[in-house]
């Protein structure tokens, strides 16, 4: 939802809904006007009903939304006079110019309809030559062999090395910040981030810091703490509210309305910043996620997402706060801070601005302010974690970038190695020349294990040799290049069927003759 959408629907709802009627002033009557307290009641009720704002609006905030109607020439006095906030809850008169007072659209940059880029380090350094990769003998025992060649003999695939440049801290920034962004855009479910976002303002370093510098309550450590971190008295002042009526750091107090002077010490101090603490940059993102508040969990890692964006001594400020704004108004031993509004109210008149404003005054930031903080308050412990899965996400990325990856023709699987100092992809000629060369010697090592090994038994071996044979035939040849030589490796069954066939030989085949038996 963006702000200036929001401000020209509320004006054209106020426009087309508000009643009109003759009204008699200083013995003159005027048609088509209102009363300013008949607006004040009827926008009140407007705002109150509509999802963008909700029954969070107060009678207050409505009155200050119409002194800026007044001052930008939305609503006009009967005698045409408009430009100042001088708006009242009173009996005067006012009514609508015959001009458009719609805020003009801001001008976006050209539609863009991809998604944001993740930075490609696989693309080859420009001047650089191809080199050869000599391929190291991988060392593997006949145990090992049979079972990588039991399912399937077949030739070596042709495979490729996919080389990664070295990622500098430049290089994880930029895929903290790109992968960041994406998520967001995905979330917000918009086309491009350029309309709400100036992605050039966006720190990678301030999304790191937010992510990783935490103590155990997941609250930001600052590393100047001189200049950034808040003063000791606030952080008191806040520490003693949120722990009402138990206070370690203060004394208790003496007079009544002690905790009133601590609030409007904590209130005056966040009110008095240069800019809120999700700053003017920013206001459009969290606008927009506004959008989702009817579905929570969306708007909750819109949110979480939101406020890793933040410069660090910003989310610091707004974890204390918001922390201390949930533990009282929840507090039931807390003591009325207001005599004229409840401690939930209070805290979100209090401190809406500080947290959400736009540069523009123009804008409806207060209400949007008021809508943003209350759901901010009922929600800020997911809201202020850390969004586990896009943590896990980015870094499972950096670190497959850092690996060295052999593919294979065909194959969806990925083989990974430890980095080596430098890579380059190779032909496949060249992987081919190297796969003859490089690899004859362990494996003719490993066909002499397989040969002299005693362990196994006869037919185990020869099964052996034979897929050995069919998957490497030029190393099989060279060491047994006749059937006698590989006829050695049995030589006692061989020497069985020799003896037997000589006995045959010697002492052919005679027949039965029945020989005389003698009796005693």
């Amino acid at each position: 939802m963006d702000s200036t959408m929001s401000w020209n629907e509320t004006i054209e709802l106020f426009r087309e809904g508000m009643p009109l009627r003759r009204h008699r002033s200083l013995l003159k009557n005027y048609e088509r006007c209102f009363k300013a307290s008949e607006a004040v009641d009827w926008l009140h009720a407007l705002l109150r009903c509509n999802q963008n704002f909700g029954p969070e609006v107060t009678r207050n905030q409505t009155i200050q939304l119409l002194k800026k109607f007044l001052k930008n020439h939305v609503i006009e006095d009967i005698k045409g006079r408009w430009g100042k906030e001088d708006f009242e809850d009173n009996s005067h008169l006012y009514r609508f110019p015959p001009s458009s007072p719609l805020k003009p659209y801001p001008t976006r940059p050209p539609y863009r309809k991809e998604v944001i880029k993740f930075p490609d380090w696989n693309v080859p350094e420009a001047g650089t030559s191809q080199e050869y990769i000599p391929v190291k003998p991988i060392m593997m025992n006949s145990e090992m062999w049979f079972k990588r060649h039991s399912i399937a003999i077949g030739e070596v695939p042709a495979c490729r090395l996919v080389h990664r440049q070295e990622l500098t801290q430049a290089n994880i920034e930029e895929i903290w910040k790109s992968m960041t962004l994406s998520h967001l855009q995905k979330v917000l479910g918009l086309d491009s981030l350029d309309e709400v976002l100036d992605t050039k303002l966006v720190n990678p370093k301030h999304i790191i810091h937010n992510v990783y510098n935490i103590n155990k309550q997941g609250i930001v450590i600052l590393e100047d703490k001189t200049t950034d971190e808040l003063p000791h008295w606030v952080l008191s002042a806040m520490k003693c509210l949120a722990n009402w009526p138990s206070c370690s750091d203060l004394k208790q107090p003496t007079y009544l309305g002690f905790e009133r002077d601590v609030f409007r010490t904590i209130a005056d101090y966040y009110g008095q910043m240069k800019e809120p603490l999700l700053t003017f940059h920013l206001f459009d993102v969290f606008v927009s996620v506004l959008g989702l508040l009817q579905k929570k969990r969306e708007a909750i890692e819109a949110l979480q997402i939101s406020c890793l964006l933040l410069p660090p001594e910003n989310r610091r400020k707004l974890q204390l706060l918001m922390k201390m704004i949930a533990r009282i108004s929840l507090n039931k031993d807390l003591p009325p801070l207001c005599d004229t509004a409840g401690t939930r109210t209070l805290v979100v008149q209090s401190f809406s601005r500080c947290i959400l404003c736009s540069k523009d005054e123009v804008d409806l930031d207060e209400l949007l302010a008021a809508k943003l903080v209350t759901f901010l308050m009922d929600n800020c412990q997911e809201i202020l974690n850390i969004p586990s899965s896009l943590q896990t996400v980015i870094e499972d990325r950096v670190v497959h970038l850092r690996r060295v990856q052999i593919k294979y023709a065909g194959a969806d699987t990925e083989a990974t190695l430890p980095a080596p100092s430098f890579c380059r992809q190779i032909s496949t000629d060249v992987f081919e020349y190297q796969r003859v060369n490089g690899s004859q010697e362990p494996l003719a090592a490993l066909l002499e294990e397989i040969a002299m090994n005693k362990e196994i038994s006869v037919k185990d071996k020869k099964k052996k040799l034979k897929q050995f044979q069919k998957s490497y035939p030029e190393v099989y040849k060279e060491r047994f290049p006749t059937p006698e030589c590989e006829a050695v490796l049995f030589p006692e069954k061989n020497k069985q069927k020799s003896q037997l066939l000589m006995w045959a030989l010697k002492k052919p085949f005679q027949p039965f003759q029945r020989t005389r038996s003698f009796r005693m």
